[in-house]
């Protein structure tokens, strides 16, 4: 091999090696530019999943949020439905126009029934069916409190159950029994001997006796002292002091025969319902006046009463002359209804 061969070999030696030492590099650098594109993918990747975590704790945050926004709602209206369903109208202590009412329908004959019923010369008892309940004085009795003077007097059995209340506690506060009850009840024949005999001045119809709700007591001690007709002398004077607790008044007071047509006495008692008696002792009214008074008041304007730790609300609600009338009600309050024997009727409210 000459010289110049030796040197074409070389220079083709050099120029493959500088050849070779390229594609190395090359190749270096697209791996490197691989690792960078994994790199960036990578950490793109990587931001895109924080970004989608950010993302989803927002809308988490977002979500507990609402729910907890709606469920504060809910809680509020559940809240806001449990108390509504506990009140049906108004609180206690707002007056009866303030409450909800509904309108219940009385027939024209219903003015005749309830303790409220006015019975005298000018307003005659009609005998209404279901009106009272009569029971015997002497077989609902002990005889322990008070006695009754023979088997036939009868009352209506809630005013006997008032009365034997009444004279419970007459009995524990002076430990007297010498009351006795000795006139009740009164039928149609009953009340006609009586007038016929010249004993009372009321024919048949117009006698408060009728109603079941009025009777007469006397005073028969055991020592055959003061033995009568009860008047409010002494230790009695205890029944006529606590009467109206229990729902009594004396039925024809002193000072009131212009209004009763009656001669006064002490002895003849009239239940009409607590409220009613306490409010008449207080204002020293008869029965008549009590019931010409009520007409001033109606659901709008009620006659307020407080007795034995309760309030009333009391009302008139006249009565149609012909058909049924339609006697507003407050819904959410317990009550009773009575007719005046006259014209109307009267609604009783319990306020507490």
């Amino acid at each position: 091999m000459n010289n110049g061969d030796k040197r074409r070999n070389r220079k083709r030696d050099r120029s493959s090696k500088r050849y070779k030492v390229r594609y190395d590099r090359l190749v270096a650098a697209v791996l490197v530019l691989v690792v960078l594109i994994v790199v960036l993918a990578s950490c793109a990747h990587a931001c895109s999943d924080k970004d989608k975590d950010k993302n989803s704790a927002n809308k988490k945050q977002a979500t507990s949020a609402n729910n907890t926004q709606q469920s504060s709602i809910i809680d509020d209206l559940v809240t806001s439905s449990e108390t509504s369903s506990l009140i049906t109208g108004t609180p206690d202590g707002q007056k009866p126009s303030e409450s909800q009412y509904v309108n219940e329908k009385f027939k024209a004959e219903d003015i005749h029934r309830g303790d409220l019923v006015l019975v005298n010369l000018d307003n005659e008892y009609k005998f209404p069916e279901d009106d009272i309940e009569l029971v015997s004085v002497y077989e609902n009795i002990t005889g322990e409190y008070y006695h009754v003077s023979d088997l036939n007097q009868k009352l209506h059995k809630p005013v006997l159950d008032q009365l034997t209340a009444l004279m419970k506690s007459f009995y524990e506060a002076e430990n007297n029994s010498d009351i006795y009850v000795i006139g009740t009840y009164r039928s149609k024949g009953n009340q006609d001997d009586i007038y016929w005999s010249g004993r009372s001045q009321f024919q048949s119809g117009y006698s408060d006796y009728h109603t079941g709700r009025s009777f007469d007591i006397g005073i028969f001690p055991t020592d055959g002292s003061m033995t009568g007709y009860y008047s409010p002398r002494g230790v009695y004077g205890y029944v006529d002091e606590h009467a109206a607790e229990y729902g009594f008044i004396v039925r024809f007071p002193e000072g009131k025969e212009t209004f009763t047509h009656e001669q006064a006495r002490t002895y003849t008692y009239r239940y009409v319902g607590v409220p009613h008696a306490v409010y008449m002792k207080q204002n020293n009214l008869c029965l008549e006046e009590y019931i010409d008074a009520l007409k001033g008041h109606n659901n709008e304007n009620p006659l307020e009463v407080a007795a034995n730790k309760k309030l009333y609300q009391i009302y008139y609600v006249p009565a149609n002359k012909t058909g049924d009338t339609e006697v507003p009600l407050p819904s959410n309050k317990t009550y009773s209804v009575s007719g005046n024997n006259v014209d109307g009727f009267i609604v009783t409210v319990t306020m507490n």
